[in-house]
């Protein structure tokens, strides 16, 4: 259930008047009043005449009235309650009971209290009323509304509970803001996928995400096409911004202006100030013989990988230093979603979108360090976008891999804390990247699969016996287990790079746990490509006879219809301009 909270300025009649009223989209029906303060209040009903509304809102105002010009500038307290989808209907005697819990919980009319607030709650459809009240007691004092929106959370998820609804996350206020009705309306008019609030709210992050200076973060919003307007103070200084999407205008047709805290708590200027403070560090050149023949985005998703790796093992620590590697995770997620192959767009969009709400709590880090995080989030976008095939695609699925055990961790450190909301995020973020992770890793996974099944029998024999020791399985009598192919296949890769596999596949089990995880066959890959610095994308082999001699025709086959791999030069080739 959620409650909305809203105040105006205007007396009682122009919102009874709506809440009557067929609403902005004949949505309106069979409208009634369900509860009163007094139980007496007049129901104008459905299709109301005007002056039936007129009776009902003057009996509201009357104790505004009775104040004049001493009455308070905002008279008017609105209340919206609506159930989740899928939730039951609720009658009209539930949905009464309801609104006297919230009028009491907010301080509108304690129980009990007969000079309270006057109030009505009004049902106009199946899944939600709204409740209207004055601003002023019976007795002509103020309502005390300290702490309103907060105590009608609070008692909406006590509500939910005893009503058998869907049991929402209890919130701490660092929420960023959901767009209003009116703006979801105007979306669905005009024919917009999300609202302007929404759009901006990404787009602002992402111009952060990895920036050095507030003039590169403001240069990065007007690329993004946003209109950007600052704000200054007399003396000069820079105190604020507000950004705008072309063609978003209000009816005398002038632009509609955000501020960046009213996007997110988090994007007003003086807290990206502090997060432009943690400088990333310039990305060095990268001349490791292993890598020079890697594209640019691939060597920043090698960077990005560790970097990450680092962030969950900090979580895992569960400090509050570890709040800000919330933040910089929260970076390179959206700057990954930036420039993502189309295969893995929209999922990472999707897991940036839930994880920025796991970048904000009351914890705040002091002292922790995130320019490893800043700087790989920077070197992504700098990078340009990712082609998703060879090099890119392995370390595309590198890093995705890395970065599910970070939200992971995120989960863990903010269900710690009590953060209902922020775990919650952690872990849909999660989930988005396990299904983007799915489409990177299928073809370096399958390929890697392939070359385990095309080892000599007594090496893949010799590998499985290292694997089964390592990990503690049993012995099977039918021979190498097929979900250690493509394990058996890095292992034997990082043995002709001069490694041990034993020791190898040793530290990466060491390296953190296990248990989190859906595949451990592919963290452990990764973990172990990046162990050894092995190329992310592994070498198909190179003609189908020799498969075919070590594994038969059927697998020769497979290998002859694989696609083929983009070779070095097409891996050279520049990205293409965004």
């Amino acid at each position: 259930m959620i409650p909305k909270i809203r105040t105006g300025t205007d007396r009682a009649f122009p919102l009874i008047d709506y809440l009557f009223g067929p609403g902005k989209h004949e949505e309106h029906t069979d409208q009634h009043l369900v509860a009163s303060w007094n139980n007496f209040a007049p129901d104008p009903g459905p299709n109301p005449e005007r002056h039936q509304v007129a009776k009902l809102a003057s009996q509201l105002d009357q104790p505004v009235k009775a104040l004049g010009k001493q009455a308070p500038a905002n008279k008017i307290w609105h209340c919206s309650l609506r159930t989740a989808p899928g939730d039951r209907h609720l009658d009209d005697a539930e949905w009464a009971t309801i609104a006297r819990r919230i009028v009491h919980a907010t301080g509108i009319a304690p129980e009990g209290d007969t000079a309270a607030c006057r109030w009505v709650a009004v049902r106009h459809a199946d899944d939600h009323i709204h409740i209207a009240a004055t601003l002023v007691r019976q007795d002509g004092r103020l309502a005390n509304l300290s702490f309103d929106k907060r105590k009608a959370q609070a008692e909406a998820r006590l509500i939910e509970k005893e009503y058998g609804l869907r049991q929402l996350n209890p919130g701490d206020g660092t929420a960023a803001k959901n767009p209003t009705s009116q703006e979801r309306f105007k979306a669905e008019r005009i024919g917009r996928t999300e609202t302007p609030r929404e759009t901006l709210r990404e787009a602002v992050r992402q111009a952060v995400a990895g920036a050095d200076s507030e003039e590169e973060f403001f240069t990065r919003l007007r690329e993004a096409g946003l209109r950007v307007k600052l704000r200054h103070l007399p003396s000069g200084d820079l105190t604020g911004y507000n950004v705008a999407l072309p063609g978003d205008r209000n009816r005398t047709g002038e632009p509609i202006w955000f501020p960046g805290a009213k996007l997110a708590p988090d994007l007003s200027l003086p807290r990206i100030r502090l997060r432009l403070d943690t400088a990333p560090a310039t990305p060095e050149p990268d001349n490791h013989p292993a890598r020079t023949g890697r594209s640019a985005p691939a060597r920043r998703r090698w960077d990005a990988a560790h970097a990450a790796e680092r962030a969950a093992a900090a979580l895992d620590q569960d400090d509050d230093e570890a709040a800000a590697q919330l933040v910089g995770a929260g970076e390179l997620l959206d700057a990954l979603a930036q420039t993502s192959p189309a295969v893995t767009r929209a999922e990472l969009r999707e897991s940036a979108r839930a994880f920025e709400r796991a970048t904000r709590s009351h914890v705040r880090a002091e002292n922790a360090d995130i320019r490893a995080l800043r700087s790989a989030a920077r070197g992504i976008v700098h990078a340009g976008g990712a082609l998703g095939r060879g090099e890119d695609g392995g370390a595309t699925a590198m890093v995705l891999s890395t970065l599910v055990l970070v939200t992971l961790a995120a989960a863990r450190w903010h269900s710690a804390r009590g953060h209902a909301q922020q775990a919650a995020a952690s872990r849909q973020a999660a989930d988005h990247l396990r299904a983007a992770y799915q489409q990177a890793a299928a073809t370096p996974m399958r390929t890697m699969r392939e070359i385990g099944r095309a080892l000599p029998e007594g090496e893949r024999r010799r590998h499985d016996t290292t694997i089964r020791t390592v990990l503690g399985a049993v012995e099977s009598p039918k021979g190498p287990a097929r979900e250690h192919d493509a394990l058996a296949a890095v292992l034997a890769e990082a043995e002709k790079a001069g490694h041990d596999p034993k020791a190898l596949l040793e530290k990466a089990v060491d390296r953190r746990e296990l248990e989190t995880a859906r595949n451990t066959t592919d963290v452990l890959v990764w973990r172990i490509r990046r162990l050894a610095d092995l190329p992310a994308n592994p070498e198909r082999p190179r003609t189908a006879a020799g498969i075919q001699a070590r594994t038969g025709p059927e697998h020769a086959r497979t290998v002859q219809s694989a696609p083929p791999q983009p070779t070095a030069a097409d891996q050279r080739r520049p990205a293409p301009r965004r």
